[in-house]
């Protein structure tokens, strides 16, 4: 079944690569000037991986954008997972949290870009400031999620066996609640990659929104797809860890989808 999968997805990939050397190369029905042909993307991928093209190679502007993109997301987890924990495990913190959360929550993670340069000025801390928020709030939801749609016999049974409540929280709620958790995280890991572009053009000198940023500029189709791709490459990398890590952290729950 995997294997079919893969061979799917390839045919996939194949007809797509056609499509497009079809409708520019082969035809000429998409002009160069307004997407770039295979050639172009390839000439633009070897420029910036040899030459270098704003300031840097595409290795040393990938592992920026990496870097911003893992802080930032560690950050959100770190408090957003516990926060949306408490919020639906105590009806207390959640009356008191949640109408805050419901205001901050419809903000755009680009609205947060003026305030986070004038807090932090134009350092990577105002970039992982706006990633942070664009993963904080996927976090908190699918935490307290995952808490609420716990069968409350189950936290009764741990209860009335005289569980301590820090155990509770740890090896029964935490764990009950981990699926929708790494729903979660992987929901935080995509918006952190959508807002990652953004968070760049606050001030940087590195980095693949900062690559997009000049292409535009100088009109150059095909260092703009490099850019983009390279965007999407990175940000399936990712996503492909965070599987492994819920594959080992979850088997048990992991193991019936296959």
């Amino acid at each position: 079944m995997i294997g079919r999968r893969i061979w799917v997805g390839l045919g996939s990939v194949a007809a797509v690569l056609l499509l497009w050397f079809g409708l520019t190369t082969a035809t000429g029905f998409v002009s160069p000037g307004r997407f770039p042909s295979p050639a172009d993307f390839w000439l633009s991928l070897n420029q910036i991986a040899t030459r270098g093209y704003a300031g840097g190679g595409l290795a040393a502007h990938a592992l920026q954008s990496v870097k911003l993109v893992v802080m930032g997301f560690v950050v959100a987890i770190a408090t957003g997972v516990p926060l949306g924990l408490w919020m639906g495990w105590d009806r207390r913190a959640e009356a008191a949290i949640n109408p805050i959360f419901l205001i901050i929550r419809p903000i755009p993670p680009l609205a947060w870009i003026p305030l986070a340069i004038l807090w932090l000025g134009l350092g990577d801390g105002a970039k992982i400031m706006v990633i942070w928020f664009a993963a904080f709030v996927p976090s908190v939801i699918n935490s307290f999620a995952g808490v609420r749609n716990i069968d409350r016999p189950i936290i009764e049974a741990a209860q009335m066996l005289g569980t301590p409540r820090w155990r509770l929280i740890t090896e029964v709620i935490a764990p009950a609640a981990a699926p929708m958790i790494f729903t979660g995280l992987r929901l935080s890991l995509q918006a952190s990659w959508t807002t990652l572009v953004a968070a760049e053009l606050v001030g940087a000198l590195a980095g693949i929104g900062f690559v997009l940023n000049m292409a535009q500029q100088d009109i150059y189709p095909g260092m703009i797809l490099v850019g983009m791709v390279t965007v999407g490459v990175l940000g399936w990398a990712t996503t492909y860890v965070l599987g492994l890590v819920e594959r080992r952290a979850l088997a048990w729950n992991v193991a019936g989808r296959d």
